[in-house]
């Protein structure tokens, strides 16, 4: 591996999975459709909220711009951050993606995720948890 996560190598039991998601992964700010995707995918990491991610490509960037925002996971790698912007709301970095991401994390590559305490996220139409991404209790 030429980019290996340096979490492992400290926290050798910790796990990072990414699976398909069956069905539609679909992200709206109030009411306005941003993004929809039958190619999602779902996050599971040890201790925490499952998270999903959609290819960039399904992402309507007419709504997106970016932020300067940037976060650091020892398992994934670097995050960059958009905000949304529709004409009744606007949710600052409540985008997100590793556009670089760790070896091991690299089925989130060219894919990004949704604070969904920010806007609403839907598969296949159902609402999912408010909570947002994070640890879990």
């Amino acid at each position: 591996m030429a980019n290996p996560a340096p979490g492992f190598e400290k926290h050798p039991d910790y796990l990072v999975t990414v699976t398909p998601l069956e069905g539609t992964l679909s992200v709206k700010l109030n009411g306005t459709p941003i993004a929809r995707s039958k190619r999602a995918v779902v996050l599971n990491e040890t201790r925490h909220r499952p998270v999903w991610y959609m290819p960039l490509a399904d992402i309507d960037v007419a709504f997106t711009e970016p932020t300067d925002t940037r976060t650091f996971c020892p398992f994934k790698g670097y995050a960059s951050y958009w905000s949304v912007q529709t004409d009744e709301a606007r949710e600052e970095d409540a985008i997100w993606a590793y556009c670089d991401p760790y070896d091991e994390c690299l089925a989130i590559k060219d894919h990004a995720s949704f604070y969904t305490n920010k806007l609403d996220v839907y598969i296949d139409d159902e609402p999912v948890d408010k909570a947002g991404p994070g640890w879990t209790d």
